[in-house]
């Protein structure tokens, strides 16, 4: 029996060292894990010695510039993701006729002035006017990133409306819709930041938009007047609406580039003009010049003869009241026609552009000749029609800035003579 456990015995004990090697590597292994570092190699090659510093107690490591120390309170930040800002969107149901309610309203004139919305549509024009201060009240879209691609800190308040992308492309006036649309709060000329840029570049030059009926062309010459750098553009009434959606996408941001004066009086123009400012007509084929000398309409083309005889129609008026009062004058205001292309703007110039159809106003030539202003003449082929009424701008626009940056280099140079 003694034997038999003698050799139990002897049998076992190979296991015991086995068993005591693996719960001192186990120790070791934690006894390292707790031991600090003595250098400390960054990624950039730098290398901080973390030992302690002679004559400090032990166990207080030295000060190293990368030991935390409390951290202050960061200062209250905007949120810069759409996560952060907390914004929710609605989802169109089926039926849902928001977005339908919303078009009807915008799309007319009277319903327009009358509630003071405007409908944006493209993410540029979009982010044109938030740039400019526009107020947003509901946005349409079919992606979210869309909405995630506008400021933050203008989408606060506003609705957020998720529809699917055929009821955008049913109400859509372009040809490929972006899939976002904006109502916005009418702009106020007055509360718009404008580009510094344009600002820097701004002319003494105004442009007067006088019966322009026709959409795409009112809204290429607002395009013009930003390119030229126009200080501003006045619209009369009798003009198309310079919000409407059509303006809008020939204008091709030119809304937000330069103040637009909309829906003015006659009697109001002068209130909006700098001092010594001297209007100037455009004068479709020399009418004006032309109509004392002949009483042929068809002289002038289709253009002019509407015009020949709507102010014969004044002429008529005038000489009825010449005969009860005995007076005698001129049916028009005495107007110089003057070549487009010699100087006109030794003073501030506000040039009137007339719509293709009804011509300028009698209001308009009274209002040159009361200022000092003359007629400026486009010469064309003897047999061609007038030129278009944004073409016609165009023209006049960018002549009067050539002009006055010639003056500005000869002011300059004989400045650097003297």
């Amino acid at each position: 029996m003694a034997a038999l456990l003698n050799r139990v015995g002897r049998a076992a004990r190979p296991w015991l060292p086995a068993g005591q090697t693996w719960d001192f590597d186990t120790r070791r292994w934690v006894r390292a894990l707790r031991r600090s570092p003595v250098k400390v190699l960054l990624p950039s090659g730098q290398v901080v010695d973390r030992r302690p510093g002679a004559g400090k107690l032990p166990g207080k490591a030295e000060a190293s510039p990368h030991v935390q120390r409390p951290k202050q309170a960061p200062p209250p930040q905007t949120p810069s993701t759409w996560e952060e800002s907390g914004l929710r969107y609605d989802k169109a149901l089926p039926g849902d006729k928001r977005l339908s309610n919303v078009m009807t309203i915008v799309r007319s004139r009277p319903f327009r002035e009358k509630q003071g919305k405007i409908l944006l549509e493209g993410r540029r024009l979009i982010a044109d006017a938030l740039k400019a201060g526009a107020v947003p009240k509901v946005f349409f879209f079919s992606r979210l990133e869309y909405i995630k691609e506008l400021p933050l800190d203008k989408l606060k308040g506003v609705s957020l409306i998720k529809v699917k992308f055929e009821d955008i492309k049913d109400w859509s006036d372009l040809v490929t819709p972006q899939g976002i649309m904006g109502i916005f709060a009418k702009p106020d000329h007055v509360k718009m930041t404008y580009p510094e840029t344009q600002l820097h570049h701004s002319l003494p030059l105004l442009l007067i938009c006088d019966n322009l009926r026709d959409p795409g062309n009112l809204g290429t010459i607002l395009r013009s007047a930003a390119g030229a750098g126009c200080g501003k553009v006045l619209l009369t009434k009798g003009c198309v609406d310079a919000w409407e959606p059509k303006v809008l996408r020939a204008g091709m941001g030119a809304h937000f580039q330069l103040p637009i004066v909309n829906n003015l009086d006659w009697e109001a123009v002068p209130n909006y003009l700098a001092p010594d400012t001297r209007v100037y007509v455009a004068d479709n084929c020399g009418l004006y010049a032309r109509a004392q000398m002949s009483n042929k309409a068809s002289d002038y083309g289709w253009v002019c003869d509407r015009q020949l005889s709507k102010f014969h129609k004044y002429e008529e008026e005038e000489e009825e009241e010449d005969l009860e009062t005995g007076a005698s004058k001129g049916w028009l205001p005495e107007l110089e026609v003057q070549s487009y292309d010699l100087d006109w703007t030794e003073a501030p110039a506000a040039v009137v552009i007339g719509g293709e159809t009804h011509g300028v106003s009698l209001e308009s030539l009274q209002l040159a000749e009361s200022t000092g202003g003359k007629r400026l003449l486009i010469p064309v082929v003897p047999g061609v029609d007038s030129l278009n009424s944004a073409m016609a701008a165009s023209i006049l626009l960018f002549e009067g800035k050539r002009q006055l940056r010639l003056r500005a280099e000869h002011w300059s140079r004989d400045r650097s003579y003297h």
